[in-house]
């Protein structure tokens, strides 16, 4: 898939070098297609990170694909140069009288704090609100699939005694939905909060249809709306290093974080990590943009 991002992003040479195809804008004026509208908001706080990670998972269809990278103006990201954010993204004022194809919330570690406390609340249920009208298909990942559920559904979060920390494994409830066409019966996916839904309180409310659940990390996907609502708890962007990371964090700060789960080999933080769940988050990402975001939108998006 051509990516179509500004010349100078950082992550395009590290894309570019891994064999992914991006494009600027000089290129893709002569391509006589419409490229699908993808905004990413992006809450997470090494929002460089995310960026690649996420463009890595959008880049596996034959779609060309305009990015638009948007945060919140109600916070002031410290993890990431204002010149970084100046440069390469739109506050969502900017961009709300327009219509996306496509639009992705991320997570955000602001989990521990009840919605309403989490300083840029407001304006993510006008965000919530807006993508009801002005966007194809949504997905809401780990902390803002929380949110979205919290926001739609009324569905709230509860703390858990321990970090939900490593790679689990889900079983696949519903094969014949287009989400999830091509995966196996049991799947991995990366997991990394310190609160879960329940997924009684899912299975309960009757607009969610739960595609994967695992026995130990619960309700791992759903949909809503036919599609225009996709809820993942978890990260299924994460690069192999990711949770390692994440680990070394923790335990430099002194926090009690356990090994990540069935990521290690012999649970050895020594050890490479294995990838175990590429190929079905890249299934997940083709899926969602060919059958709920490329086959539904109209051509004229306006």
């Amino acid at each position: 898939m051509p990516i179509k991002v500004q010349r100078d992003l950082p992550a395009r040479s590290i894309l570019e070098d891994e064999n992914i195809f991006v494009m600027d804008d000089d290129r893709s004026i002569h391509q006589d297609i419409r490229p699908l509208k993808i905004g990413i908001l992006n809450l997470m706080p090494l929002k460089e990170d995310t960026e690649l990670q996420l463009l890595r998972e959008l880049s596996n269809t034959p779609l060309q694909i305009d990015i638009t990278f948007v945060i919140v103006e109600s916070h002031i990201s410290q993890n990431v140069s204002a010149n970084h954010l100046n440069r390469f993204y739109q506050v969502w004022s900017d961009i709300k009288d327009q219509r996306f194809d496509g639009f992705i919330i991320t997570g955000a570690p602001v989990e521990n704090l009840e919605f309403e406390e989490v300083d840029y609340w407001d304006e993510l249920k006008e965000i919530f609100e807006w993508t009801k009208k002005n966007v194809t298909s949504t997905v809401h990942l780990c902390w803002g699939a929380q949110a979205g559920l919290y926001y739609h559904y009324g569905i709230r979060k509860h703390p858990l005694e321990r970090k939900l920390f490593g790679i689990f494994p889900q079983k696949l409830l519903h094969r014949k939905d287009p989400l999830v066409r091509g995966f196996d019966d049991i799947f991995y996916a990366p997991a990394s909060r310190y609160t879960q839904n329940s997924s009684s309180d899912i299975h309960s409310c009757p607009e969610i249809k739960v595609l994967a659940e695992g026995d130990e990390s619960g309700v791992y996907l759903c949909t809503a709306e036919n599609g225009r609502f996709v809820f993942v708890m978890g990260h299924p962007e994460y690069d192999r290093m990711t949770l390692d990371r994440e680990y070394r964090r923790d335990r430099d700060k002194g926090l009690d974080t356990a090994v990540p789960v069935n990521y290690y080999p012999g649970d050895d933080p020594e050890a490479m990590p294995h990838l175990q769940w590429r190929s079905h988050a890249n299934n997940l990402y083709t899926n969602w943009l060919n059958y709920y975001v490329y086959q539904l939108t109209p051509y004229d998006i306006g």
